[in-house]
């Protein structure tokens, strides 16, 4: 992980990312998930699991150990409550590349959690669960894309997800999905209710979109390889729209012929220009398209700005 000279501007930068990335998911958890007992994997979901458990059964807790028990078990508590060995085993497992911002991140998160739900009574401020599931998955996301930008993680079952990934040859992506399903199905199992569940993977899905175009950036651009004996034409016209490209030298496979092949990088109407030109010059060319999850270099995100 690349640091940063302490209290320079990108120190500012990148940790008030941090802050800011907790305090939206802490909205997002409190204000939109957890009043429809949704939980959508990750550390936060257990721990709204664990609340409504905790509210449910106190009464038979409290018959049990024949003592009196606290009447509420915050969700931000329980969080930390996890998170804490989960970082421990993370830094040992996982080494320095488990940094000192995903420890920020997620007391952040739970100072904020733990302020936002002791103000609120955990009704639903969005009186429906559809459109209170698509505003919480846009915060947690965002959140979550944010914090990911700066190199770090929110830290919960994303450690289990990485270790597990480190030990096995499953993907990091597929062990996520892997982990934060668990949590789903211990949501349905502790509720019995099949639409918790369904909702929950809703949220996921939806997250998953949020942070990747928060992470890679919300332009849509597209990868254009183009093969065309009017290659010249072509690329002069590419050029004429103030973007670059690159020429590469190929080899047809079936016939042998020397090939040039234009690769470049647009904008959806950009693309749509080229196509109508290339339509023009050259009907057989041969055009592929690509959505380009990151494209860094003048005329697109600056280098500086990766982390």
């Amino acid at each position: 992980m690349q640091s940063e000279k302490f209290l320079s501007k990108k120190w500012f930068v990148n940790y008030g990312q941090v802050i800011a990335g907790s305090f939206i998911i802490a909205v997002g958890f409190v204000y939109f998930i957890s009043p429809y007992k949704l939980a959508p994997g990750g550390v936060y979901g257990i721990s709204i699991v664990l609340h409504y458990l905790y509210e449910m059964y106190h009464a038979s807790l409290e018959s049990l150990t024949g003592s009196s028990l606290p009447d509420n078990l915050d969700i931000s508590v329980a969080a930390v409550c996890m998170d804490i060995p989960l970082c421990i085993i993370g830094t040992k497992i996982l080494g320095k590349s488990f940094g000192i911002k995903t420890v920020v991140s997620f007391v952040a998160m739970a100072i904020f959690t733990f302020i936002l739900e002791n103000n609120w009574d955990y009704s639903p401020l969005v009186d429906d669960v559809m459109l209170s599931s698509i505003f919480g998955a846009v915060c947690v996301g965002l959140g979550s894309g944010l914090i990911f930008r700066t190199g770090a993680t929110s830290g919960g079952t994303d450690v289990i997800s990485m270790i597990f990934s480190k030990r096995t040859s499953i993907p990091l992506g597929t062990m996520v999905i892997i982990v934060d399903s668990c949590v789903v199905i211990l949501s349905f199992v502790a509720f019995q209710d099949i639409k918790i569940p369904l909702y929950s993977f809703i949220i996921i899905y939806i997250t998953g979109r949020i942070v990747n175009a928060a992470v890679y950036g919300f332009r849509n651009i597209k990868t254009l390889i183009i093969i065309s004996d009017k290659h010249e034409e072509i690329a002069k016209f590419v050029l004429g729209l103030d973007r670059g490209g690159t020429i590469l030298y190929g080899e047809g496979m079936y016939t042998g012929n020397k090939k040039k092949v234009i690769f470049t990088n647009v904008n959806p109407k950009e693309v749509n220009l080229i196509q109508q030109h290339i339509r023009e010059v050259d009907p057989e060319a041969f055009i592929t398209i690509i959505d380009a999850g990151m494209v860094v270099g003048e005329g697109f995100r600056n280098i500086h700005d990766i982390i």
